[in-house]
């Protein structure tokens, strides 16, 4: 019989987890009239609530479940690349756990994996979120669709089913990835579902602006070459107007046309070029702090337990 493996990254979600639970126990006997084995994998990401005891007590209802405890908060990406250490199904994804993202989704993403599409995605259509994120969201995926991939969906999507001949990839994959980009950037042809993202319910998102600007970062800066090249092409730009400009300089000068006046154009020119030097010296420490970091052997998480 085929097994689908759900991993579940979990983090504050001590509310949503007992609903959740209740819900996936109906998809698995949906699964079972199709002959689909169902392996449930909870990863908690340090949470600070009692996540770890109500996952205990899903485990005891449901003795196959596997749970993981990591040492302390990690992220939510790499949790996830936890939980996929673990995966022994023929096909697998990553579930919220906090509902935005309805699991009922599942039964029909594996009727379309049984038909053959090994990449199944679930793009969202519309997102019950505030203002401001539903703006931060537009802004980066377009970004991503302008410098990293051009066919990326535009409302991004979270929730995705990939076949086994995927897993060695992300088992392998660099600190700093992006599941679902990297996922897609392999190349293997996709279905997508469309659904409407649901209202969060339970709790409120730890996902901060700050962990959404630093997600960002890595998805442009470990995905594309273009802010390099941009820095390039500003530095062709900069160094062409100022060989002109010092070129204007020396003929006026052999001219005898030499104004001594121009103490503020100074002043701006140099002020412009030190925080444009500043600004690609910045980009290039972003680009070496994640070599660094994939080459001083850190460990990307710390399995506190496994139960």
């Amino acid at each position: 019989m085929p097994k689908l493996s759900v991993i579940v990254p979990v983090y504050w979600n001590e509310q949503s987890l007992s609903p959740l639970f209740a819900r996936l126990l109906e998809i698995e006997k949906g699964l079972y009239q199709e002959k689909v084995e169902l392996e449930l994998i909870f990863v908690d990401d340090g949470s600070g609530d009692n996540s770890l005891q109500e996952l205990l007590k899903i485990k005891q209802k449901r003795p196959s479940t596997r749970v993981i405890k990591l040492s302390r908060n990690f992220g939510a990406i790499h949790a996830s690349k936890t939980g996929a250490q673990f995966v022994t199904g023929d096909a697998f994804l990553m579930l919220a756990a906090d509902l935005q993202d309805p699991p009922e989704l599942i039964l029909e993403m594996v009727e379309r994996w049984q038909a053959g599409t090994k990449f199944v995605i679930c793009v969202r259509r519309n997102r019950d979120d505030p203002l401001l994120s539903r703006i931060f969201a537009s802004i980066y995926y377009g970004l991503v669709r302008l410098y990293v991939i051009k066919d990326y969906p535009k409302g991004g999507f979270d929730l995705a089913l990939m076949d086994k001949v995927m897993l060695p990839y992300l088992q392998n994959s660099g600190k700093f990835i992006y599941t679902p980009l990297f996922m897609h950037s392999l190349g293997f042809r996709s279905e997508t579902i469309y659904y409407d993202r649901q209202k969060r319910l339970y709790g409120h998102s730890r996902w901060t602006f700050q962990k959404k600007l630093i997600a960002s970062l890595d998805v442009l800066l470990g995905f594309s070459v273009i802010p390099i090249r941009i820095m390039s092409l500003i530095g062709l730009a900069v160094s062409t107007i100022s060989f002109c400009y010092g070129a204007w300089i020396i003929t006026n000068a052999f001219l005898g046309r030499v104004d001594v006046r121009g103490f503020a154009t100074i002043i701006a020119i140099l002020s412009f070029l030190l925080g444009t030097i500043i600004l690609m010296l910045g980009i290039i420490g972003e680009y070496l702090w994640r070599i660094f970091e994939e080459v001083n052997k850190r460990p990307e998480v710390v399995i506190e337990a496994i139960y």
